[in-house]
């Protein structure tokens, strides 16, 4: 890849994008990176803040000619490295990218540009009585084509799956600047290859997604609960959840904090969240029977060893949760990852995280989409480059653990920079060639965000 210096190299974009190219000092750094704990090398040449899929072809056909390499940004809420900056490149932004062109009620779908705030979209169906299902911790800040490009999950998952079970259709800009839609507006459709999941979790590597068709759901019927149950011991609350999602009380919401988190989230933005002796299991229900299902959930959760446990109509408890990250980030914890792990192995990868906090000497703090068996731990560390160094080493141990569990190097992040170096642990020599044949096939030059996920 070329590393052009600034000047005439830019004078052609400039003239095509007008004020949607940025090369001052100021958003060159602001745009250089994401919210992950990846740091760029040096400073992009120019940002594209584009405001129209036509933006995003002029500079991907420009960047393509090139062989300029480009990463790809929505909010930069992003914990992986996927959008941090190239030393030398290109940084297409779509966060100006920002319609809600439609919400078909009688379909049940929404029309996106990637730009939109997920909570935005989810306020929208709202008024008409849907909802859009995937809910993650960030959704007041992360974008519709930044969940899709990571597959991302959230707190609802454990009752509707993640960003990929509700993407009926995408409209893509290919490495070369060419413009491709995949998908359909029915309900079933098996035309030609599944290029619609092929784009989503690709994490920028494959095409720039730029708009998109997803599925919305009917709000359920009735009063919401709450629930909350404490644990003096983290492998209660683990058989707990197993318990939970094996029986006939379904969440629609289960989530883990750990006793360390709550501590933190009670002093980033107090809310009279007590503390529990190890963990908190924290969840809604909904639907008519919203307040059986709780008290049959929170029954389950005394027969597996709770303390103390309660209902509420309030959503106070979820909001806690969703502070998580923001209240680790403020404290200083950066040095985190996103494992999975069958839910029948929580109470085993819970002893297990344990176990390496006390050989590392290093406080470990959990917090997890416990229904579906996502977890994000945090190593504690100091601000040195060595301690973040031997935090590195633990969480490379926690990924070992929940491999060894039959779990996943990843749950709803995606790989980008931070999680590359464990890609070989999980997949396969021929599995990674496949992806890599399929990615040189798309990008020949290679420019879309390289060296980061496959």
């Amino acid at each position: 890849m070329s590393e052009p210096a600034p000047g005439d190299t830019l004078d052609e974009l400039r003239a095509a994008l007008g004020d949607r190219l940025l090369d001052d000092p100021e958003s060159l750094a602001a745009y250089a990176v994401d919210s992950s704990r990846a740091q760029p090398e040096g400073l992009p040449i120019a940002v594209v803040r584009a405001t129209s899929t036509g933006d995003v072809s002029t500079a991907l056909a420009w960047a393509h000619a090139r062989g300029i390499r480009v990463s790809v940004r929505g909010a930069g809420t992003g914990l992986s490295g996927g959008a941090v900056a190239y030393a030398g490149g290109l940084v297409v932004s779509l966060e100006a990218m920002k319609r809600i062109v439609d919400i078909d009620v009688d379909n049940r779908l929404a029309d996106v540009e990637a730009g939109v705030i997920t909570a935005d979209l989810d306020a929208a169906a709202l008024a008409h009585g849907l909802f859009f299902p995937p809910d993650p911790a960030s959704a007041q800040w992360s974008t519709i084509g930044g969940n899709i490009a990571t597959n991302a999950g959230g707190l609802r998952c454990v009752a509707h799956g993640v960003t990929t079970d509700v993407v009926a259709a995408l409209e893509v800009v290919l490495a070369d600047g060419r413009v491709m839609r995949t998908g359909a507006r029915t309900r079933k459709n098996t035309t030609g290859y599944d290029l619609t999941s092929l784009f989503t979790g690709s994490e920028g590597t494959l095409g720039v997604i730029t708009a998109a068709t997803v599925r919305l759901k009917p709000v359920a019927p009735g009063q919401p609960r709450t629930f909350r149950a404490s644990f003096d011991d983290m492998e209660d609350a683990g058989r707990a959840v197993t318990a939970i999602v094996s029986g006939p009380a379904a969440p629609e919401v289960l989530e883990l904090i750990d006793a360390r988190s709550v501590e933190i989230i009670e002093a980033f933005h107090p809310s009279g969240l007590p503390s529990p002796g190890a963990a908190m299991l924290v969840g809604q229900t909904v639907g008519l029977a919203a307040l059986d299902t709780a008290e049959a959930i929170v029954a389950v959760c005394r027969a597996h060893g709770a303390v103390e446990a309660e209902i509420s109509d309030s959503d106070s408890l979820l909001e806690a949760r969703r502070l998580a990250n923001p209240a680790l980030t403020a404290q200083g914890l950066r040095v985190s990852c996103d494992v999975g792990v069958p839910v029948a192995q929580l109470a085993t990868v819970f002893r297990g995280i344990g176990e390496l906090a006390e050989r590392h000497g290093r406080r470990i703090a959990v917090v997890a989409h416990a229904g579906d068996g996502n977890l994000h731990p945090t190593v504690e560390a100091g601000e040195s480059p060595e301690e973040s160094a031997a935090a590195e080493l633990v969480i490379d141990d926690i990924t070992r653990l929940a491999l060894s569990l039959g779990g996943t190097i990843s749950g709803e992040h995606g790989i980008g920079s931070v999680k590359r170096h464990e890609l070989p642990w999980q997949q396969d020599a021929v599995a990674l060639d496949v992806q890599r044949a399929i990615k040189a096939a798309l990008d020949p030059r290679g420019i879309l965000t390289p060296d980061r996920s496959i």
